[in-house]
């Protein structure tokens, strides 16, 4: 038989007590609102809730909380890991109805109506879905082996490694076929991803590392952006598209648009027209998708996993259970809102607010609604993309604004101070303070 703790938490057979969850801060007669993921949708919720009479609980299996839209700057050595995460248990701190746990989530009984995880389950009156997103490789998961996608700070350190060892293997060869083919890079998808990815690769080869080599020039390297429809980052308008397009290729950046990927492997990528592409380092940033969440309650999703969501974000059969953010397939004016930060961040806020009224027994919002800020991408030094409303910018006002927009968006003085200072080093000297090998250069 399983026993129970004091809290409420079940503790499967032959599991350690040192598993168990802590003692919720109230009592066992107040609401326990359970939210899965800390990303921007599961803080947003938790910091809604603050100061809410129920017991919350955040359960994510990192203890940090990333901020994903940089990424990108750790994998091209512009930032480390630390730069751009933060504790959760810190973020989180000053807010005494909530308890953050460390672990992993396998599933959710909606009967019984308790959160399942790898060492017991903990209870729930309302459960919030904030789980995110992983890659998508349209049916071909064996890629993720030789193409890693962006998501973590795994992922990004992973990504640098495999960058930096290249220029060093380069370093080693003899054969200019061989050093062609350590020095050529593939960037698959000609989103915001691609496009930050391929741009900040070009700036470190071309300026961060030619003093560092001898028998190679990084300034030699091929960087490739590859996209299967017809311009990169669709979502803007074609003006900016056509920008970035342009910025890209000034800085060396072979970009090639209608040209599909029909397979992987650790030597290359074979495209349609293309043919083959000889590269040892490939990175994917062409498709996303859901985490298992719909399969953990068995709710209708879309291709992508997304959960389809009622006005208030609720999952349809289930009013006690929401999902928000990449995990959510909800759709407004006939469209999917899209799965970016300050729309999970306004998903999460909203379901807090929701929960919070329900909770004291006072007037719930009314449904929700996305406002959306606009779009942002950068390309490379001076060169960025915005789209708000009517207003477009490019060039050195976007480059500004894009960097002034997330200094103000990272959490904490010291990460501010610390991004601005790297940024401003960065500018001024063109040079990469993260050149950092670390781990195993043969993980998958």
């Amino acid at each position: 038989m399983s026993e129970m703790d004091s809290s409420g938490i079940e503790n499967r057979p032959g599991t350690s007590d040192h598993n168990e969850a802590p003692n919720p801060p109230g009592g066992p007669s107040r609401p326990r609102i359970v939210i899965i993921g800390a990303g921007f949708g599961g803080v947003e919720t938790a910091r809604a809730l603050k100061g809410a009479p129920a017991d919350v609980l955040l359960i994510d299996r990192n203890n940090y909380h990333c901020f994903q839209p940089l990424l990108y700057q750790v994998a091209s050595a512009a930032l480390s890991p630390a730069d751009i995460a933060w504790p959760v248990r810190g973020v989180l701190s000053g807010q005494a109805n909530l308890t953050v746990l460390m672990a992993d989530v396998t599933g959710v009984d909606t009967a019984a109506r308790r959160v399942l995880l790898g060492a017991g389950s903990v209870p729930y009156d309302h459960l919030v879905l904030a789980t995110g997103a992983t890659h998508s490789y349209f049916g071909h998961d064996e890629w993720a082996r030789v193409a890693p996608g962006l998501k973590k700070i795994e992922d990004a350190t992973r990504i640098r490694r495999e960058i930096l060892i290249a220029f060093e293997r380069a370093e080693l060869c003899d054969s200019a076929e061989e050093r062609r083919h350590f020095l050529t890079f593939v960037i698959i998808g000609g989103g915001p991803t691609g496009v930050e990815l391929a741009g900040s690769i070009a700036e470190v080869a071309r300026h961060a590392l030619p003093n560092d080599f001898r028998r190679v020039d990084p300034r030699t390297a091929r960087i490739l952006l590859v996209e299967a429809g017809p311009r990169v980052l669709p979502t803007m308008p074609p003006a900016l598209s056509d920008y970035a397009r342009e910025r890209l290729e000034s800085m060396g950046v072979d970009v090639l648009t209608n040209v599909r990927v029909t397979s992987c492997d650790g030597d290359g990528v074979d495209t349609e027209p293309n043919g083959r592409i000889l590269s040892e380092t490939i990175i994917w940033a062409a498709g996303v998708r859901a985490s298992p969440a719909a399969g953990w309650i068995g709710a209708d999703a879309d291709r992508a996993g997304r959960i389809r969501v009622t006005p208030d974000l609720s999952v349809p059969g289930l009013p006690d259970v929401f999902a928000i953010g990449d995990t959510a397939l909800f759709e407004q004016d006939g469209k999917p809102v899209p799965g970016i930060a300050p729309a999970a961040k306004q998903m999460g806020h909203y379901v807090g607010r929701l929960l919070k009224a329900r909770v004291t027994g006072t007037q719930p919002p009314a449904p929700f609604r996305y406002s959306h800020a606009g779009d942002l991408a950068t390309i490379g030094r001076n060169a960025a993309v915005v789209k708000l409303g009517r207003l477009e910018l490019k060039g050195f006002p976007g480059w500004l604004f894009w960097s002034v927009v997330h200094v103000y968006f990272l959490i904490g003085a010291r990460n501010r101070l610390s991004v601005a200072f790297h940024w401003l080093w960065n500018y001024v000297t063109r040079q990469r303070g993260a050149r950092l090998i670390t781990g195993d250069d043969h993980e998958a």
